[in-house]
């Protein structure tokens, strides 16, 4: 089911997106500017432009989101609200075309795995493909042989993105650029930072605003014309959403991005989010929320838009839990791997991340980085972070849209699970564990690396997911304190809605919703156990965290970990301290929100290959749809005797 399709379902969605709204809003401080949302009566529409003239503002622009919303925007986008235009706004709240106002705070949204300008390589005159580890790796800069995307299994097949757009949603692009102009669409670009059609970046010394033509060209970089290298997905077309070159972000901005031309863009790619400083906990506003709600329901005619998002670059300081967008059920969280198979330094674990691809972030070799094209006609070999892993990613996702544009938004996430790798990726900290019905994960990688050759040929032949469901398992609204020393465990027995028109009998997400704060934040550290035994790390320590204020307040912790399982049963709790100095807490709510099918899910999809994730998991659900089978015919007999 797709959200909102029952009554009950959208229920549950809108109390979601309230509670994610309330709790991101409440812990950032704004900014206030001169942006505003207005929502005008039926009848003034055609005279938006106008009355945003007479009331001092640049123009107005529409909204592709809500009845009758435009964004009044000023001549300068740049300036914080004065005197003067809070009188322009009292006095427009009166006209009596205008049916609300509301203003648009100002915050912080950071690049993911900025590189200064020292480490940039410019003047690159050979092609880089063999440099281009992540897509064939062959031992290069001293990497494992074999750890790589395995885009050539994929290519030889016949996919390379044809047919496919891929936004990214970022600083700009250099469309002129000789290796992406022929793979530039220009129609379904924009620039929200400056209002206009022409997202190209703006001009800066150090080049700082090159981070959007690097994760453009390591999608749609051309093929076979002697510059750079080659994209993912190197016969995809590219959009750039120029969004995130301004002082300060708004709802309007994010929202308008990730909701623009959503039946022309496949794939949006977004290598940014909150500040990764470890002491952050945001998200989504309200708007953008919305907005993605509205993707994943509508866009691409219904099969639901491609969210991918970069984890996080705050390393083992923080925890991409608490970034409301890379924890969204609604994106695909990726994070990064480097050419050795072990974690990059600033790599972020949490249990929302789905799968993994390439980046650099421990070696000093100057090959190590990943390939790409940069501003100006140029090329470097030193993007990195998560902000290079995330575009990988969406270049997978192009090649098995290409195989198969059928695919939902859940399809793509499906295959994620059931197609990316262990391969040779290994961390001291995290080991890989088998969840309840088999699929083996890490906390770091997620279910492993993208695989481009298994995911197309898998996709080909892909039967869209049954009908999803939302279950409110359970919910604990009693004050708890915890204290330094000892756990506070809590359970929630579920019959995960079983007997309704909700019931959940196969996992997909699971969200435990919690309000908890502490003495220090940072210290706090939350698992939850499901009834089939797996144990998801919902909150790290974060050693920067000095919140004592806050704290959580109704945040969805969000787990991918128990993908595939059966929810009836016990879930468990566990909520304490870890650090040196003695601390104090309370938890005031745990709610358990199931998310997942009534119906098997890969009973019907056709096995290739025996010794697969695919064969295992269908395996295990025939036997238990025979199980339930004989048990429903003993209690039958049962109650005839």
């Amino acid at each position: 089911m797709m959200i909102g399709s029952l009554t009950y379902g959208t229920a549950v969605v809108l109390i979601l997106l309230k509670a994610l709204f309330l709790a991101t809003h409440a812990t950032v401080d704004g900014i206030f500017t001169n942006h505003l949302l207005v929502q005008l009566h039926e009848g003034a529409h055609d005279e938006a432009h106008q009355l945003a003239t007479e009331h001092g503002f640049h123009s107005a622009r529409k909204l592709p989101f809500g009845e009758g919303l435009f964004h009044f925007y000023p001549q300068n986008t740049h300036q914080r609200r004065s005197k003067r235009s809070l009188r322009h706004r009292q006095h427009l709240e009166k006209d009596r075309r205008v049916k609300k106002v509301l203003d648009q705070e100002g915050f912080g949204r950071q690049k993911r795995g900025y590189r200064s300008i020292d480490e940039i390589y410019i003047k690159m005159t050979d092609p880089l493909f063999s440099k281009q580890w992540y897509l064939i790796n062959t031992g290069q800069a001293d990497g494992t042989p074999g750890l790589d995307l395995n885009v050539a299994e994929a290519w030889g097949l016949g996919y390379t993105g044809r047919g496919i757009t891929i936004a990214i949603m970022d600083d700009g692009i250099d469309y002129l650029h000789p290796d992406l102009a022929s793979n530039y669409n220009a129609e379904a670009s924009f620039d929200f930072s400056s209002n206009d059609p022409y997202p190209y970046p703006r001009y800066t010394n150090d080049w700082f605003n090159s981070h959007g033509t690097r994760c453009a060209g390591e999608v749609s970089a051309a093929a076979n014309n002697n510059i750079c290298g080659v994209g993912v997905a190197y016969n995809s077309k590219v959009a750039g959403i120029r969004m995130l070159d301004q002082p300060f972000m708004t709802d309007i901005i994010e929202a308008s991005s990730i909701s623009h031309m959503p039946q022309v863009i496949d794939i949006y790619s977004a290598s940014w989010g909150p500040t990764d400083d470890g002491k952050t906990v945001d998200g989504p506003r309200e708007l953008t929320l919305q907005a993605m709600a509205d993707g994943v329901n509508k866009g691409r005619g219904g099969k639901g838009s491609i969210y991918v998002w970069a984890s996080g670059d705050g390393g083992s300081y923080d925890d991409c839990n608490c970034d409301g967008y890379a924890s969204s059920m609604w994106t695909i969280s990726i994070n990064s791997a480097i050419n050795d198979g072990r974690t990059a330094l600033y790599d972020e674990s949490c249990s929302s991340t789905l799968a993994s691809t390439f980046s650099n972030g421990r070696k000093r070799n100057p090959e190590a980085g990943v390939a790409t094209t940069d501003l100006y006609g140029n090329c470097t070999l030193r993007h990195s972070g998560t902000s290079a892993a995330a575009p990988e990613a969406a270049g997978v996702f192009a090649l098995a849209l290409e195989a198969n544009p059928n695919l939902t938004w859940r399809d793509m996430q499906h295959l994620s699970v059931l197609t990316s790798k262990r391969n040779q990726l290994h961390d001291e900290v995290h080991q890989w564990r088998r969840n309840g019905v088999g699929l083996e994960f890490n906390h770091l990688f997620g279910y492993g690396v993208l695989d481009a050759g298994g995911m197309v040929k898998m996709a080909k032949e892909w039967k869209t997911v049954p009908e999803r469901f939302h279950c409110v398992a359970g919910s604990l609204q009693d004050v708890h304190k915890i204290q330094s020393g000892g756990k506070l465990i809590l359970t929630i027995s579920t019959d995960s809605c079983q007997g309704k028109d909700n019931f959940v009998r196969y996992l997909e997400h699971v969200q435990a919703v919690v309000t908890v704060n502490g003495s220090r934040r940072g210290d706090l550290n939350i698992n939850m156990t499901s009834p089939m035994g797996t144990k998801s790390i919902l909150l790290s320590c974060r050693p920067r965290d000095d919140d004592a204020k806050v704290g959580f307040d109704k945040w969805p912790f969000m787990t991918t970990h128990t993908w595939g399982e059966d929810p009836r049963g016990t879930w468990v709790l566990e909520v304490g301290f870890q650090g040196d100095e003695p601390q104090r807490g309370a938890l005031k709510e745990w709610t358990l929100m199931l998310h997942g099918t009534q119906s098997a899910p890969y009973i019907d999809q056709i096995v290739r290959d025996y010794q697969s994730k695919l064969a295992m998991s269908k395996k295990e659900e025939l036997e238990e749809e025979l199980d339930e089978a004989v048990e429903r015919s003993l209690k039958s007999l049962l109650s005839k005797n």
